[in-house]
């Protein structure tokens, strides 16, 4: 098993290696990755940042789904059917170590797209933008982390073995979530083709869909549990990282509204 980790998780860093390396350069405005991270953003950045990381797909679409898991008990009976089968995994042992696997290269990911994108000519310079980004990561990280332990101890909801009342929501797809996220927006960065952009978001995004089935198939967590906990990291990632590390990625979802013959339209707009 741990033979199959090391080959899996050499290919993975394989991958991302393939990805010209951006080290010198500038982000879309013309400065360095993590250049212009700040702690005083202005109210009206927070306020913007924090309603589109809301409105985002990723942060409502998860917490919809945990919803409609409710209905008909389909939350357990998907995870008694995971434990039971191990279509993915084999073993619930091997899914839980699977989880564990991925959610470490969740952070290798993230820290391997950090020293990718764009940063000074000037060693002191690069450094330094390197560890404002960096710092506003372990703080998205921090509060996601600290977020999910308050839930935990609120909710004492009893994982599906049974082990403890810490199930909702899942902390490893929450901090897988926090750090595949931020790796999104640091690609985002990088002079790179659509279909090369493309790969490299999927493979990303996989890594935090493989952690969160191995909490369900290792009978660690309820379906919910993992979305919630996706989303709980993805909303921090996104209002952090778009608040005070640098300009808007230009992706943020839009809600509109505007009268209509028979009451209000609304209107969710999002481009990709």
């Amino acid at each position: 098993m741990f033979k199959t980790f090391h080959i899996s998780l050499l290919l993975l860093l394989l991958s991302i290696a393939l990805i010209p390396f951006q080290g010198c350069g500038t982000v879309s405005n013309g400065r360095g990755w993590g250049q212009d991270a700040t702690l005083t953003p202005g109210w009206d950045r927070i306020k913007r940042s924090a309603v589109d990381a809301a409105l985002s797909p990723e942060t409502w679409g998860p917490i919809a789904g945990a919803m409609v898991l409710q209905i008909g008990h389909m939350d357990k009976r998907i995870s008694d059917w995971a434990s039971d089968n191990n279509p993915v995994f084999g073993s619930e042992n091997n899914a839980a170590k699977w989880s564990n696997y991925l959610e470490f290269s969740s952070g290798v990911v993230y820290f391997t797209t950090v020293m990718a994108t764009p940063g000074g000519d000037d060693a002191s310079e690069w450094l330094t933008d390197k560890a404002k980004g960096l710092a506003i990561g372990a703080a998205a990280s921090g509060i996601t982390s600290a977020s999910t332990t308050i839930l935990k101890k609120v909710s004492s909801r009893t994982r599906p073995n049974g082990s403890a009342e810490t199930s909702f929501p899942s902390g490893h797809e929450s901090d897988t979530a926090v750090l595949t996220t931020l790796a999104m927006r640091n690609i985002d960065s990088l002079s790179l083709s659509p279909e090369s952009r493309m790969i490299a978001d999927i493979g990303i995004a996989g890594i935090a869909v493989g952690t969160g089935w191995g909490r369900v198939e290792g009978k660690k967590h309820y379906p919910s549990d993992v979305l919630v906990g996706y989303a709980l990291g993805h909303f921090f990632s996104a209002f952090i990282n778009d608040a005070f590390l640098g300009p808007d990625n230009g992706k943020a979802p839009q809600l509109t509204l505007a009268p209509s013959r028979k009451g209000m339209w609304v209107g969710l707009n999002w481009s990709f």
